[in-house]
């Protein structure tokens, strides 16, 4: 029985063909990874976990358990603690980027992604843009409890929606610092334990809960600096209808400068490896 053997020819116009495909642009090589982050969340719904169940339990139960001690009544404090709680919940989610991009480099995915032809901050830009989803997620969500549970956002429609894409700034520029812990630790386990020490002090540490004016006066120096109080600050003043300005440009500076310090060391380290 003969076999058929391919001439030279028609090999080398399938393996070797005259047109070379186009090399994928920044963008979307970005997008394609942020596509995969958002498949992921598909197989494994369980991901959402942190982003519906948590923020919903944190805004009843810091409600109705401090709402009459601290303001009289749970609605007069909702007004108050919405706002913050809305930030937490979203700042305390970022260390998952950190998380995700360490189980690629214990998968050996990772490596498979440097060899790839394509714009090398691509990867990690996509892990942001696919936590998006989950940071949107989770305002959404708090926003709409608070509503049922009776707080008024006096900044309407257009103030919420500001307000959250403020928060969404922020939070992408601060997922940076997570995806060079995410580099630097050697485990899952590490990147949450590290990440857990960096954001618990910034989030109960901050103008949350209660008026920075009720701390002692060493705590509110730090309460004062902590950049989480500033975007709360922000975000309650947009929800208020009475946006301030000076805060609102500090956390859009800061937000810069995490990019440009954390997505700095990131891609030195994502090139070292």
């Amino acid at each position: 029985m003969s076999t058929y053997t391919p001439a030279a020819e028609a090999l080398a116009a399938v393996l070797a063909p005259k047109a070379r495909p186009r090399r994928p642009s920044a963008w979307s090589a970005s997008m394609t990874f942020g596509w995969r982050a958002m498949l992921k969340i598909k197989h494994v719904p369980e991901q959402l976990f942190d982003v519906t169940a948590f923020p919903l339990m944190m805004t009843l139960m810091f409600t109705y358990l401090f709402g009459g001690a601290l303001a009289g009544s749970p609605t007069e404090y909702l007004q108050y603690l919405l706002p913050g709680i809305m930030v937490t919940s979203v700042v305390m989610i970022t260390m998952y980027t950190g998380i995700e991009v360490n189980k690629d480099i214990e998968k050996g995915v990772f490596d498979r992604f440097r060899t790839l032809p394509i714009w090398r901050p691509s990867t990690m830009v996509g892990y942001l843009l696919g936590d998006l989803l989950r940071y949107t997620l989770a305002a959404t969500i708090i926003l709409l409890v608070g509503l049922v549970l009776g707080f008024r956002p006096q900044g309407g429609l257009a103030g919420a929606v500001i307000a959250i894409a403020l928060l969404l700034v922020f939070s992408f520029a601060f997922s940076w610092l997570w995806t060079m812990v995410g580099l630097l630790m050697r485990s899952e386990k590490s990147v949450m334990g590290v990440s857990m020490l960096v954001l618990f002090p910034l989030t109960f540490l901050s103008n949350v809960y209660v008026d920075p004016a009720t701390m002692p006066g060493w705590l509110q120096v730090f309460v004062t600096a902590n950049p989480v109080s500033h975007l709360v600050t922000s975000v309650r003043s947009l929800l208020a209808g009475s946006p301030d300005l000076g805060e609102i440009t500090w956390v859009l500076v800061a937000s810069v400068a995490f990019v440009v310090v954390f997505g700095t060391l990131t891609m030195r380290l994502y090139n070292r490896r």
